[in-house]
């Protein structure tokens, strides 16, 4: 029996929940595969595989031989890729975390440029906003905003930059006073994102002047779209990203405040960042997505 390719049955089984399936999408008879999974239990001595005549499920054992399996054949394609990553052009799997808005608002739309010059490339992207751990392999490349990373055993590569706005809707700056110097801030209703369990003072600077104020208002969120919405629906008054409100301001439906001062939450970072491994240097995969980010973020006359 090659024991590698009874594997590779007992995989396409599960993944296309069924033999006939399996057998389908290999080109093989139906019991071709059935055969090499039935030796392949046989050799292990355990039975990987419920059977009956409309479906096959795992066995507790077989749920575990599956992940190392996939796992394998995972790596195989990695190893793969990784030879091929360094010819001419850019092939294989990529997989990528970006942040959730930035990833849906800036890099979404763009997306089908970027394959259709690069069509032996395959993305896998997942959108987060916490800051994930690179070194557990799961990434080759991870875009994350403000801060760069702390951890000296990854490569960090500068993108781009972007502006923090302070914004909020007409509806609620007519509900009241609106404010005329950033320390009116205090005492209206603001819109915080939350940084772990804490929301940040806002920060603000003007030549010399800086002011750190720690405004209070009816909502925090670790989500930026959600900040908002609630900007728009007059909830208040929000500190976000330039390129997440600019077509609101653009189109009325919010109204930038104090665009002469420099705004962050604290002293954080307005950088837009590329993380990778040093492995991962000389990649044509990750250089070819670093340079179509460094494009996109150009700035526009």
């Amino acid at each position: 029996m090659d024991k590698l390719q009874a594997m590779k049955m007992f995989v396409a089984t599960i993944d296309a929940q069924g033999f006939s399936a399996a057998a389908r999408r290999l080109g093989l008879a139906t019991s071709s595969v059935t055969r090499l999974v039935d030796a392949l239990e046989a050799e292990l001595g355990a039975t990987l595989l419920n059977r009956s005549t409309r479906q096959v499920s795992l066995t507790e054992a077989g749920a575990r031989y599956y992940e190392r399996a996939r796992g394998i054949f995972e790596a195989l394609d990695e190893a793969d890729a990784s030879v091929a990553d360094r010819g001419e052009a850019p092939v294989g799997v990529l997989r990528l975390c970006l942040p959730v808005e930035f990833g849906r608002r800036v890099v979404a739309p763009h997306l089908g440029q970027f394959l259709a010059q690069h069509p032996a490339l395959e993305l896998d992207i997942d959108l987060s906003d916490r800051l994930d751990d690179l070194l557990d392999g799961r990434y080759d490349l991870s875009i994350r905003l403000g801060d760069p990373s702390p951890n000296d055993e990854l490569v960090c590569r500068q993108l781009g930059r972007f502006e923090r706005w302070l914004v909020a809707s007409p509806a609620y700056l007519a509900r009241g006073e609106p404010p005329q110097h950033p320390k009116a801030l205090l005492d209206h209703a603001c819109l915080r994102f939350r940084y772990g369990q804490k929301a940040r003072p806002w920060r603000l600077t003007q030549g010399q002047d800086s002011l750190e104020l720690d405004v209070r208002g009816p909502l925090r969120s670790a989500n930026a779209d959600m900040l908002r919405e609630a900007a728009l629906a007059g909830s208040g008054i929000a500190l976000l990203a330039d390129w997440l409100v600019r077509e609101d301001v653009l189109a009325g439906r919010l109204q930038r405040l104090f665009p002469a001062w420099r705004a962050s939450p604290g002293t954080a970072n307005d950088s837009i960042n590329a993380l990778y491994l040093p492995n991962h240097r000389g990649s044509r995969r990750v250089n070819a997505f670093i340079d179509f980010c460094e494009n996109l973020l150009q700035p526009r006359t």
